[in-house]
């Protein structure tokens, strides 16, 4: 395992930030929180400005912390979200401040998450994360940011070094894969004017993993590049993903699955490479929590509504019991279905498995 930079000036502004909604939601001032865990007031100020990193913090004592606040009462799923909140500002310090080998860059380490990804664009976006929306406390005194923000000038060298990291991945050795793709992601939240033109150029290494058939060692390279053109307002990559990479290819179909249940939480461990694909079962995930967050969490953007579509009918076919076992999901699932066939927004072939679930669902009703 690589030694931490201790000279690098590291980020905390997401886990401080969120360590602050934690304590509002006791509700705790930082002066009673200091006294209630047994620290000074300049430690809680520290961590939840940023300037003193939670995952800087002693494991013990985080632990105490933790622990500490549940017991005064302290909301349970922001708490959840600390250790993602901490992944996240580890990023932001190494794309702002990259290591000096590309390989012991965190995005090149492991998998992201999906609240992972939420609290990074939170930072550079400031776009809030569904799980921490509508969990802000009340109003405060004087002027209060509404989340971990960093400077103008942090978030454009952010985007800046992104581009660097991913036009240079190579160098990352087994892990360059990884790297690039992920990084390649977090870019596509670039709000520059010539984001989407970089974008459109970056892809062009990632487009012949898109002329492939079923499932290869380059698939999930294919995905993100398919995904990320729907992000930049081209939906047909995507589209032809599904049709040419899932539809009819088992792998790729269980391999789609495995994807989600990762990004969406149900599957339980975490993946420090993409090979948890190379072998996909539906024993890897939990069925129920997949369904519920793909029906959460559907979009309705060009290209990326047909990939939730296709996966959600996907895995009804695979268990057929889940419009039962959830109604309330399977009832907004079908909800939705009846919109999505009413507009233009959907391909020819997401229509038609619209229409298929739909008349499944119906028959369950």
């Amino acid at each position: 395992m690589a030694v931490r930079d201790r000279s690098r000036a590291e980020v905390g502004v997401v886990s401080g930030y969120l360590l602050r909604l934690v304590r509002e939601s006791i509700p705790r001032t930082q002066v009673r929180l200091a006294e209630d865990v047994g620290v000074d007031l300049g430690t809680v100020q520290g961590w939840e400005s940023g300037r003193r990193p939670l995952a800087n913090t002693r494991a013990a004592d985080l632990l105490q912390l933790r622990r500490r606040v549940v017991l005064l009462g302290a909301d349970t799923e922001l708490l959840s979200l600390l250790d993602c909140a901490m992944d996240a500002d580890r990023i932001l310090t190494a794309v702002l401040r990259p290591p000096s080998d590309p390989s012991d860059h965190p995005l090149a380490g492991w998998v992201q998450s999906r609240e992972t990804a939420h609290l990074i664009a939170w930072a550079v976006r400031g776009i809030t994360p569904p799980a921490v929306s509508g969990r802000a406390a009340g109003p405060r005194r004087g002027p209060t940011p509404t989340g971990p923000q960093l400077g103008a000038a942090d978030r454009a060298a952010f985007f800046a070094h992104l581009r660097q990291v991913a036009e240079s991945a190579e160098t990352a050795g087994e892990r360059a894969l990884l790297l690039r793709r992920q990084a390649l992601y977090l870019a596509s939240y670039d709000p520059a004017p010539d984001a989407g033109d970089w974008a459109e150029q970056a892809l062009r290494t990632m487009r012949p993993a898109l002329a492939l058939r079923g499932y290869t060692p380059r698939w999930i390279e294919a995905r993100t590049a398919a995904t990320v053109a729907a992000r930049q307002g081209d939906p047909e990559p995507l589209r032809d993903f599904v049709a040419t990479a899932l539809a009819d290819d088992q792998h790729g179909e269980l391999a789609n699955l495995a994807y989600w249940a990762y990004w969406l939480g149900a599957m339980p461990t975490d993946q420090p490479d993409d090979g948890f694909m190379h072998a996909p079962t539906p024993a890897q995930w939990n069925p129920l929590a997949l369904f519920r967050g793909l029906v959460g969490s559907l979009h309705d953007a060009p290209g990326t509504v047909d990939l939730y579509v296709h996966s959600v009918t996907t895995l009804i076919d695979l268990h057929p019991w889940l419009p039962l076992a959830d109604p309330e999901s399977a009832r907004a699932f079908d909800l939705r279905a009846t919109q999505l066939l009413d507009g233009r927004l959907v391909s020819a072939a997401s229509r038609h498995d619209l229409e298929s679930v739909h008349y499944r669902l119906q028959k369950t009703n």
